[in-house]
């Protein structure tokens, strides 16, 4: 996931073996979810997707469920929420530095760039709300990136996992799943005792995190602390438009969010992100507990 990651059980000292037990269950399915949609690997679905340009190809029910949710998201943001925008990496390189891409080069990668250019045909839902497979057709040159949903799902599916496998009675004890900063917890760490979590400043001269309590959920934080370029006094956000290919404007410097679920409380802060200046007037449309750090 490219992030420190930890999970956090609310167990006494001497049921350490179940601890153990439910944080390889966790650690497996997170690197599992790693493994299957990493942009980065050349032998995962992804890649076969990828070397299939041109041609319908079945994917199976989890793929489709996120595919469905990338598409909904997409439409939410009219357009700017986009799983096919990762090829920007190609030419974006957010390291602090202030080389910024040549014009050419970014224009050269739009016209692989856009969800309404894929084909896409979600199979039937079931008596149960399953979807059943899918049919996705993608355009040569283009690819899919699940980067700003994948930690905050594998987040709530190590939760999940564990909650089944835990005795019924330590189900009520406190787990808290961290990804990078993208949180999932199933309750308090004890009764009246919430999860003490503290969100990066991304000023550089504030040492002092903000301090929130997590009762239940989901807690996602959308940002540039760490992931920006600086020309000329001028901060550009890694968070990148995917119609004109550039950094979004007047955006916050970050976004948290809480949400019944962690991929929920991810989409709502990027969202609000994608908004740029009108990002806070989002967020309150919205009406979920949120956060915001400006200039």
């Amino acid at each position: 996931m490219a992030s420190s990651c930890e999970i956090l059980l609310a167990l006494p000292f001497e049921q350490a073996e179940l601890a153990g037990r439910l944080a390889r269950l966790a650690a497996a399915e997170v690197w599992r979810i790693e493994q299957r949609y990493s942009r980065y690997r050349p032998d995962n679905l992804f890649a076969a997707l990828h070397s299939r340009p041109g041609q319908a190809q079945r994917v199976d029910a989890e793929t489709a469920r996120l595919l469905n949710f990338a598409d909904q998201a997409w439409r939410l943001s009219g357009g700017r929420f986009d799983v096919t925008s990762g090829l920007l990496r190609r030419v974006w390189t957010f390291d602090g530095s202030d080389r910024l891409p040549d014009d050419d080069a970014i224009k050269a990668l739009l016209p692989l760039i856009g969800w309404q250019r894929v084909t896409w045909l979600s199979g039937t839902v079931d008596s149960s709300g399953e979807v059943a497979g899918g049919s996705l057709t993608l355009p040569e040159g283009m690819e899919l990136d699940f980067g700003g949903i994948g930690k905050e799902y594998a987040a709530d599916r190590a939760l999940g996992l564990c909650m089944k496998a835990i005795p019924a009675r330590w189900r009520q004890s406190g787990m808290l799943i961290n990804l990078g900063g993208d949180l999932a917890c199933n309750g308090p760490r004890a009764p009246e005792q919430p999860w003490r979590v503290g969100v990066e400043s991304p000023h550089e001269d504030d040492q002092q995190p903000l301090l929130l309590e997590l009762w239940r959920g989901g807690l996602a934080t959308s940002g540039d602390s760490r992931r920006y370029l600086l020309r000329n006094g001028k901060r550009y956000s890694h968070l990148l438009d995917p119609k004109t290919g550039w950094p979004i404007e007047q955006a916050p410097r970050s976004v948290t969010v809480a949400a019944p679920s962690c991929i929920q409380s991810g989409l709502v802060a990027s969202l609000a992100m994608l908004q740029g200046a009108s990002a806070a007037e989002y967020l309150n449309s919205i009406g979920l507990p949120h956060w915001v750090i400006s200039e």
